[in-house]
């Protein structure tokens, strides 16, 4: 009984879900989606969207890796600058983070004599490469944590057994501990990387041209409020499903270890 419930809860919830999208594109404004201008713009948006969170994803588990790794095993003088580093980007809020790498230490950058004509100085002075250092220490910290519990949940009689067989410790940590770890966080891996979609409209904020910040270009030049930031939304979730739907079938796919 409760199931069907719910079950024609959710039906009624779509339909009005669908109604309500449907007065919207039809009694919206939607001409600015045939400007050539905004198009462009938007698949713009969209690429560098897609682009950071793809970059910043894969950097930030590279980071989180040794991260978690050291809290889990390491000695203390590794183990103890890994807390510190996890506890300091999960205590304080992501936009503070990109605006004291941007507005403050890239700041710093120009007064450096001869930095100006090095070649470092195209990567000093754009947006872009603080907005991925930002976002991918972001993760490293959130997942740095994660990997700590998965490296220790991986049952220690395998690791015990593997070492009394004689493999060799890469070996071991790269065919059994690690794989089994990453299988543990896949779940949370997925929902990181949805929250970390949510996080890239932060990179407006300095001045990076994602899809959040063209339907705000769009919104101020056209004066047309909501119309955007439906599609905007509508994009979002397009984005949030396709990562959803990745997850649950690499989930599926990968077969899962016990002791």
């Amino acid at each position: 009984m409760l199931k069907e419930l719910l079950v024609t809860r959710r039906i009624v919830m779509m339909a009005i879900a669908v109604f309500l999208l449907s007065l919207c594109f039809a009694y919206g404004r939607w001409d600015w989606l045939w400007v050539p201008k905004y198009q462009k713009l938007m698949l713009t948006g969209i690429w560098n969207t897609l682009t950071l969170l793809i970059i910043t994803m894969v950097l930030g588990m590279a980071l989180a890796i040794p991260l978690g790794l050291a809290q889990a095993v390491g000695p203390w003088y590794l183990a103890r600058p890994a807390q510190a580093f996890c506890g300091l980007v999960r205590g304080t809020p992501l936009l503070l983070q990109l605006f004291l790498l941007y507005y403050g230490i890239g700041s710093l950058f120009p007064g450096i004599p001869g930095i100006r004509d090095s070649i470092f100085w195209p990567i000093l002075r754009d947006a872009w490469y603080f907005a991925v250092l930002g976002l991918s220490l972001s993760v490293a910290g959130y997942e740095g944590e994660v990997m700590r519990g998965a490296f220790k949940g991986v049952p220690h009689g395998q690791l015990e057994a593997a070492k009394a067989m004689g493999v060799p410790r890469f070996t071991l940590f790269r065919r059994i501990w690690l794989p089994q770890a990453l299988h543990r966080v896949l779940p949370t891996l997925g929902g990181e990387t949805v929250l970390q979609l949510k996080a890239t409209p932060l990179v407006a904020m300095i001045t990076v041209t994602d899809i959040y910040a063209v339907s705000s270009r769009v919104r101020a030049e056209t004066l047309i409020v909501y119309e955007p930031l439906l599609m905007l939304a509508l994009v979002y979730l397009a984005i949030t499903g396709i990562i959803v739907a990745l997850f649950t079938w690499f989930e599926r796919r990968t077969p899962t270890r016990t002791a």
